[in-house]
C-alpha cells in the first residue's frame, strides 16, 4: 500500500487476548427468534379482476353501474307488458241495434254453467239464440262486446276477437313470448361470453328497437306472435348482458346494492307500466312507450360511455382494448405498483376472444353441480309463484281482480328485494336461499293440506307469504349464479339459470289453455319440488363478500366445505365460507 511521507505510519491493532482455559467462552446474546405467530401477515394483493375494477375509479365506476341500471325501467315496459296485453274482459255475441238492456241479453243469450267450483256461471259469452227464438243456439254471428272495466282498453283480444273459437292464440302468445326470452338468454348469454359485454348489448338493443316496431305495426296475430317471440329474445339479451356487466362492475361489497337497486328499478317500471296502460289505454301506444326510449341508449355504443367489461377484457388478453386501464394506471395510486398491468401490457399476440377448454368445462364437476342445483331452483321457484297468484280463483271459484293480483305481484317483488338487501350480506346467500325456499314450501303445503278450513284472509296471508318467498328465491338464484360462476362462463351459466326459470314459467300459460283442470296436482308436484330443492341448497357454497371468479379453476374452488369437517371459527353453517379462497 502507498503512504504519503507526511502522514503516519498505519499500526495494526493488538489481537484480542484468548479467554483462559479455566472458564468458558460466553455466547454472545442473540435475539430470540420470531415466532410464526408474531410475523405480520404476509401482503395480499386484491385478484387481478379486483384490480381493474379498482383501476376505474369510483366516480367512473358509479356512473357506469347508473347507465347499466337506468335501461331497466324501459325493460319492463316489454318483458312485464304481457299481462296487459293479453287480459281477455267479460264480453257477449253482439245484438243488433243500440245497447242492449239487461232483459234483450237475458232473451237473446243462453245460460251456462260455471266452469270452476264455486262459480255460478251466468251468461253464455260464444253462444246466442237463433233470431231472439230459444229454440236453437249458434255462434256468435256479428262478433263480440267487450265490457273493459280493467286494463287496457285496446289489446290484441279486443281488437282481434281471441275469444271462443280463437281463445287457443292467447296462451299461444303467451308461450311463445316464453321461449323467446328462453331463447334469448341462452343464445345471447353465450354470445356475451365469446363476443364480449358491450357487443352483445349494442346488438341487443338495436334488435329490441327494431322488433319493438315490428310489433307495434303488426296487422294480424300470426305476425304479431313472431315478432313478439324476437322482441322478448332481444330483450331478455339486454336484460342480461346489463347485468352481468353491472355485476363486474362492482367490488364484493357493492354487489348486493346494486342488484337490489337494479331490481328496485325494474318494479318502478312495472309501476310506471300500469299507469301508462292506464293513460294510452292501446297496447300499441304501451309497447311503443317502451321501445322508442331504448334508442337513446344505442348511446353507449359511442367509444367511452359504456365500456367494455374490464374483467371479461382481463381474460381476452386483448392489449389493444385495455390500453385505457393501463392510463389509469399511472394515474391512479391505489394499483400503481400493481404487476397484473404490466403482464397484461406484455402481452404481444392479443386473441379475439377469451379462450375455453371444453374438455376442462366438461371435467369441471363443481361448477357443473352448483349450476343445476341453482337452475332447478329457479324453475320451481318462477314456477310456483303462479300458483300462489291464482289460488284463491282456482279454490273458491272468485278470482281476483286484475289490478290486485298485477299491483300484488309487484310490490311482492319489491319487498323481496328489500328483505335480500336487509339480510344476504348478514346471513348470507346460501342460508337466505335456504330459508326463502323453505317459506315457499311451506306456504304451499299449508294451502294444500288445509284449504278447506282456512277462511278468506287465511288464503290471501298464505298467497301472499308464498308469492313473496318465491320471488325472493328467483331473484337469490340469479345474483347467487352470477357470483359463482366464473367471468369465462358467466354468460352462458346466467342465462341457462334464467332459461331454466322460464321452463317453470311455461305452467302458467299451459294452465290458462286447460282452464286450470288439474291445478290441485300442478301446485301438489311443485310443492314436492321445493323441497327437494331445499336439499339440494344445502351443496351449494357461499359467495359472501369473495372475489368474482376469472377462470375455470377459479370456479371450481366454490365448493361446500365437508359437513364432518372440523370448524375453527363460530360462523354458522348455512354462511360458511369457503376455506379453499
Amino acid at each position: 500500500m502507498m503512504t504519503s511521507p507526511d502522514s503516519p505510519p498505519l499500526v495494526s491493532p493488538s489481537p484480542c487476548p484468548a479467554p483462559p482455559p479455566s472458564l468458558p467462552s460466553s455466547p454472545v446474546p442473540s435475539s430470540p427468534a420470531p415466532s410464526s405467530s408474531s410475523l405480520p401477515p404476509p401482503l395480499s394483493l386484491p385478484p387481478p379482476g379486483e384490480v381493474m375494477v379498482l383501476a376505474l375509479g369510483r366516480k367512473k365506476q358509479r356512473v357506469l353501474i347508473a347507465l347499466s341500471i337506468l335501461p331497466n325501467l324501459f325493460l319492463a315496459f316489454l318483458l312485464s307488458s304481457d299481462p296487459l296485453i293479453t287480459l281477455s274482459p267479460p264480453h257477449h255475441c253482439r245484438l243488433p241495434g243500440p245497447a242492449p238492456s239487461p232483459q234483450v241479453l237475458n232473451a237473446s243469450l243462453p245460460r251456462e254453467r260455471g266452469e270452476r267450483a264455486g262459480d255460478s256461471g251466468g251468461l253464455s259469452q260464444c253462444k246466442q239464440y237463433v233470431n231472439g227464438s230459444q229454440s236453437a243456439v249458434v255462434d256468435c254471428e256479428a262478433g263480440w262486446d267487450y265490457n273493459v272495466t280493467e286494463g287496457l282498453r285496446n289489446n290484441i283480444v279486443t281488437e282481434w276477437d281471441l275469444v271462443c273459437t280463437q281463445y287457443w292464440l292467447v296462451p299461444v302468445e303467451e308461450v311463445c313470448f316464453i321461449l323467446g326470452v328462453l331463447t334469448g338468454c341462452l343464445g345471447l348469454g353465450y354470445a356475451a361470453d365469446r363476443l364480449g359485454r358491450s357487443k352483445t348489448l349494442l346488438t341487443s338493443l338495436t334488435l329490441s328497437v327494431v322488433f319493438g316496431v315490428l310489433v307495434c305495426v303488426s296487422p294480424y296475430p300470426s305476425l304479431f306472435i313472431v315478432m313478439r317471440f324476437c322482441l322478448a329474445a332481444a330483450s331478455a339479451g339486454v336484460y342480461l348482458t346489463l347485468y352481468i356487466s353491472r355485476l363486474e362492475l362492482c367490488d364484493p361489497s357493492l354487489r348486493l346494492v346494486v342488484t337490489m337497486l337494479a331490481g328496485l328499478m325494474t318494479v318502478a317500471g312495472e309501476l310506471l307500466l300500469l299507469a301508462v296502460a292506464l293513460g294510452c289505454q292501446s297496447w300499441r301506444g304501451l309497447l311503443g312507450a317502451g321501445s322508442a326510449p331504448l334508442t337513446l341508449f344505442l348511446s353507449y355504443g359511442i367509444p367511452g360511455v359504456f365500456p367494455e367489461s374490464p374483467r371479461w377484457l382481463l381474460l381476452s388478453e386483448r392489449s389493444g382494448d385495455t390500453s385505457s386501464f393501463s392510463e389509469r394506471r399511472n394515474s391512479s395510486r391505489d394499483v400503481r405498483d400493481d404487476e397484473s398491468f404490466t403482464e397484461l401490457d406484455s402481452e404481444p399476440a392479443p386473441s379475439t376472444h377469451p379462450h375455453l377448454s371444453f374438455p376442462e368445462l366438461f371435467h369441471s364437476r363443481n361448477i357443473w353441480k352448483n349450476m343445476w342445483v341453482l337452475g332447478f331452483t329457479s324453475l320451481i321457484s318462477h314456477g310456483i309463484s303462479h300458483c300462489y297468484s291464482s289460488f284463491r280463483g282456482d279454490v273458491r271459484g272468485t278470482a281476483p281482480s286484475f289490478y290486485w293480483t298485477y299491483l300484488l305481484s309487484v310490490c311482492a317483488g319489491g319487498g323481496a328485494w328489500l328483505l335480500l338487501w336487509a339480510t344476504v350480506d348478514r346471513c348470507g346467500r346460501r342460508g337466505i336461499l335456504l330459508l326463502a325456499m323453505t317459506m315457499t314450501g311451506l306456504a304451499s303445503l299449508i294451502l294444500l293440506g288445509l284449504m278447506e278450513y282456512l277462511s278468506e284472509a287465511a288464503i290471501t296471508v298464505f298467497s301472499v307469504l308464498g308469492l313473496f318467498s318465491s320471488q325472493a328465491t328467483a331473484s337469490l338464484c340469479i345474483l347467487f349464479t352470477a357470483e359463482i360462476m366464473p367471468t369465462i362462463i358467466r354468460g352462458s351459466c346466467v342465462g341457462a339459470v334464467l332459461a331454466l326459470g322460464c321452463v317453470g314459467r311455461l305452467s302458467s300459460p299451459l294452465m290458462d289453455l286447460r282452464n286450470h283442470y288439474g291445478y290441485f296436482l300442478h301446485h301438489v308436484v311443485y310443492s314436492s319440488l321445493a323441497l327437494l330443492a331445499v336439499l339440494s341448497i344445502l351443496l351449494l357454497p357461499e359467495s359472501k363478500r369473495k372475489p368474482l371468479p376469472q377462470t375455470l379453476a377459479d370456479g371450481e374452488q366454490y365448493r361446500r366445505p365437508p359437513l364432518g369437517r372440523r370448524r375453527r371459527d363460530n360462523v354458522p353453517l348455512l354462511a360458511t365460507p369457503n376455506p379453499e379462497t
